[in-house]
């Protein structure tokens, strides 16, 4: 089976605390009286001690539209994507020119050419690597991109492969936008990138790693769900869409999902010895707890995350799987669950043994 056989994330090192990026925001986006008391309650409820930023705080007043955002997005995305993937490929140890296929994701700047096509000079990758890039998956591409790379190695299971995902949420801020979804979106989302590399079951290094395999993968999409999450492309560029009744989804959806996944292969919730859920916000965990009859503890890893650096988006998940094998790695043998949800409404499962 595919081996995962490195997690690397990595952070800009623009750091601040919720209450500095609070204010910060309601100054850029002049919010004041009402306005200003409602964005503070929405931060302070987000579960979010600290985020990393794109930018320094004061230099997101000069972002005077989707094109300098744009322009920053990859200047920053390329710096963050070149250490995380030259990490995870030394930590496996591995270079470049050993990688078969890359997947790159984010949805939250565009890049033509693409951020791995940028990168292969960078980084040395092979002028016939194969090239996958992705936009769209929102949240869910973290886990869908390790889904991906699973079917590739499937049919080349003596080769390489590697996730790149980096997610700047920071760029995409609307300053007209005092929605409650565009204050929530405020409030949660952080900045950074992770890299995974995995290889197929016949590769010669196969036996040296210890990370998890890749038993088996779930995609699904939710039909009639496709205003609950995503984004609206505006003139100043990328305005969210998250509907409210998102956690409802989720109570309706995700628990029977995962239930009827696990029981394909004769295991139910509670013989999971690790859930490496993405984070999508205080609300979003409650319901999967709640659908799962999860114990309490059960996301204690996700709810660290989320705490420590927000929502990154697709590289959440990466974060929270290299969090979960460095700080609290289950019992060798045992199942593990890595899950997410983003824009559809979709969910994709990757059952994992440790």
């Amino acid at each position: 089976m595919t081996c995962i056989a490195a997690v690397h994330g990595v952070l800009p090192p623009h750091r601040y605390e919720q209450g500095e990026i609070t204010a910060a925001v309601a100054a850029l986006c002049r919010t004041e009286g009402a306005g200003r008391a409602v964005l503070e309650r929405l931060h302070a409820g987000a579960a979010v001690a600290g985020r990393n930023l794109a930018l320094p705080l004061e230099r997101y007043a000069q972002l005077d539209g989707f094109g300098r955002a744009n322009d920053t997005f990859i200047e920053v995305a390329l710096d963050l994507g070149e250490r995380a993937l030259g990490a995870a490929l030394a930590e496996a140890g591995l270079t470049a020119q050993d990688v078969d296929l890359v997947i790159s994701t984010s949805v939250t700047g565009i890049a033509a050419p693409s951020l791995e096509a940028r990168l292969a000079g960078r980084l040395g990758l092979r002028p016939d690597v194969k090239r996958v890039p992705i936009f769209g998956l929102g949240c869910v591409a973290g886990a869908a991109g390790l889904a991906r790379l699973h079917d590739y190695l499937r049919g080349h299971p003596e080769q390489v492969a590697a996730l790149l995902s980096v997610e700047l949420c920071s760029l995409t801020l609307q300053r007209a936008d005092s929605s409650p979804a565009g204050l929530v979106a405020g409030a949660l989302f952080g900045d950074g990138a992770a890299a995974a590399v995995a290889v197929g079951r016949r590769h010669p290094r196969r036996r040296a790693y210890a990370g998890p395999t890749v038993l088996a993968t779930r995609s699904r999409l939710y039909p009639g769900t496709e205003r609950a999450l995503g984004w609206d492309i505006v003139d100043s560029g990328f305005r969210i869409v998250l509907g409210a009744d998102l956690p409802d989804l989720v109570r309706l959806h995700v628990g029977e999902e995962v239930r009827s996944f696990l029981a394909e292969h004769d295991l139910k919730p509670p013989d999971v010895t690790a859930w490496v859920c993405h984070p999508g916000g205080p609300k979003v965990l409650d319901a999967v707890q709640e659908s799962l009859d999860l114990d309490v503890h059960a996301l204690e890893v996700t709810r660290r995350s989320l705490n420590a650096v927000g929502n990154l988006s697709s590289a959440s998940v990466l974060h929270i799987l290299r969090d979960t094998l460095a700080l609290s790695p289950p019992p060798p043998g045992t199942p593990g669950l890595l899950l997410a949800m983003g824009p559809g409404f979709c969910s994709e499962l990757v059952l994992l043994r440790w």
